[in-house]
C-alpha cells in the first residue's frame, strides 16, 4: 500500500500574521482553490484510490475540489488532524487549528463519510497536543485501518506538523520544521 500525504492549499490563516492564527475555521484563499485544483493534473486521483482528509475546512476544501471529478471514495478522519511539530508539553491549539464537529463535517462535507473512530476526544480535539506515545498509538492505529480499507493508494490530506510527524513515526528518523512540505506538496511512503 502507498500512503501518499498531501498538505493542504493555501489556507487564510497564513496571511497577516500573526493576527490570522486566531481566525477560526479558516477556509482556502483564492491561490489555494487553485493549487487544489492544480492537484488534479500534478497527481490524479484513480476510482481505486482513498481519499482521506483531516477535519479542518481547509483540508477538507482541498480534498472536495482536487477529487470533484473522481468517485473514489472519500473518508474525514481525526487522527490526520493539525498536529504541533515539534511536539511541546504545554502548547495549546491555535483557533485556526481547531477542527469541525462531526455534525459540521456532515452538514458542510457530505460526500466525505466520517471514519468509525470511537475515541470521541480525539474527535473534539484531534492529534494536536497530544503526547508523543499517545500519538504514536494513534497513527499506529490509523495506518492499520488504513490497511484495512484494502486499497493500493491511500491519499491524505492533512497538514505541515501532522505530515512531518507521520513521517518521522513511519521512517524512524529524525525530521525537523525545514522537512515541512509547501502547500499542496506530496510525500509517498510505501508500506
Amino acid at each position: 500500500m502507498n500512503l501518499i500525504f498531501v498538505r493542504h492549499g493555501e489556507g487564510e490563516h497564513t496571511n497577516n500574521l500573526p493576527d490570522s492564527l486566531r481566525m477560526e475555521h479558516p477556509s482556502l484563499t483564492n491561490k489555494g482553490r487553485e493549487q487544489a485544483l492544480v492537484l488534479r493534473e500534478k497527481l490524479p486521483l484513480r476510482e481505486s484510490d482513498i481519499l482521506i482528509a483531516s477535519p479542518v475546512v481547509r483540508t477538507l476544501q482541498t480534498a472536495a475540489l482536487w477529487s470533484e471529478q473522481v468517485a473514489c471514495r472519500k473518508f474525514v478522519h481525526p487522527y490526520i488532524s493539525p498536529r504541533i511539530f515539534p511536539y511541546r508539553e504545554g502548547a495549546r491549539t491555535l483557533p485556526c487549528d481547531k477542527i469541525l464537529s462531526q455534525k459540521d463535517v456532515q452538514q458542510l462535507f457530505s460526500q466525505f463519510l466520517l471514519a468509525e473512530e470511537q475515541n470521541e476526544m480525539l474527535w473534539r480535539n484531534g492529534v494536536n497536543t497530544i503526547a508523543g506515545p499517545a500519538f504514536c498509538k494513534a497513527a499506529s492505529s490509523f495506518i492499520e485501518w488504513c490497511k484495512t480499507l484494502e486499497a493500493s493508494r491511500v491519499v491524505i490530506v492533512s497538514h505541515d506538523g501532522t505530515i512531518t510527524a507521520y513521517r518521522q513515526y513511519v521512517m524512524k528518523q529524525v525530521l525537523t520544521r525545514e522537512d515541512f512540505l509547501e502547500e499542496t506538496g506530496v510525500y509517498e511512503i510505501q508500506l
